[in-house]
Formats: C-alpha cells, structure tokens, sequence
C-alpha cells in the first residue's frame, strides 16, 4: 500500500479542491491592497497577506519532514529544507511589505523548483501539475500585493 496519493483517488480531487480554496486568501488579499486606500485597514490587509503565506510558505516546506520521515529518506536535506523555508517566511513577515511580498512570492517559487526536483524522489510526482498552478497563483499575488504596497 503506498503511502502517497496519486491523481485518480478521492483524496487527490479533496486535496486538490482544498488547494484551489487556499488561493483565496492570496487572490482576496492581492485585490484588496490595490482596492483599500485608507492606511490602517490596508496594513491589516497587507500584514495578513504576508502571514498568511508565511504560513503557506512554511506548510511546504514541513511537507519534506513528512515524506524525508515517511519513506525513510536520508533526513538531513529534507529537514534543512523545511526549516530554510520556515524561516524565509518569518523574514518576509518583517521585512517592509513591498519587499516582504516580493520575497514571499520568489520563496514560493523556490518551493516549487525544489518540488520539481524532489517529489519525483519521494514517489509524489503526481502532484506536481496541481503544485505548479498553485504556486504560480500565489507566487504572482504576493509580486502583484507587492506592488500595490
């Protein structure tokens, strides 16, 4: 029994129902930075923008702990990985909001090129296409709030 999910499983189109969702926040934050003017409601906008794909950010890089500890990979890179892009996160939730965005959206590319190069390893291949859509989704709103702040 493998451990991954591929494409044709419910829990593939659950998943990737859930992933389309959790472009909300990205799509919704982006639209309101250029929208609100007034100062004080478009820093809480911008800020929970930058968290939250802080937390995005950090989710994907916990993924390699999972699979580095689920199919008994050699650890090290994986976890290294994971705290690299934990940590890149946090650094874009202070940094001003036109860089912090701007690093948030490179750092979710990143992630999806290191994915490219390690999913395939970790017998997770079949998520890439969902992965590439997502993380250009996000990728771009992040550049796009960027400039907007």
């Amino acid at each position: 029994m493998s451990a991954v999910l591929h494409p044709a499983t419910d829990g593939h189109r659950l998943a990737e129902r859930l992933g389309y969702l959790g472009l909300a926040p990205f799509v919704l934050g982006c639209l309101l930075v250029w929208l609100i003017d007034a100062p004080e409601p478009h820093g809480f906008v911008v800020f929970g923008l930058a968290t939250y794909a802080a937390l995005v950010i950090s989710f994907l890089g916990g993924i390699h702990w999972g699979f580095a500890f689920l199919r008994g990979h050699e650890p090290g890179p994986a976890l290294v990985w994971g705290v690299s892009a934990s940590l890149l996160g946090w650094l874009g939730v202070l940094m001003p909001a036109y860089a912090g965005l701007a690093l948030h959206g490179a750092v979710l590319i990143v992630c999806y090129l290191a994915d490219r190069r390690l999913y395939p390893v970790y017998g997770a291949g079949s998520w890439l296409t969902l992965r590439f859509r997502l993380s250009g989704v996000a990728a771009f709103s992040c550049f796009l709030a960027a400039a907007g702040t």
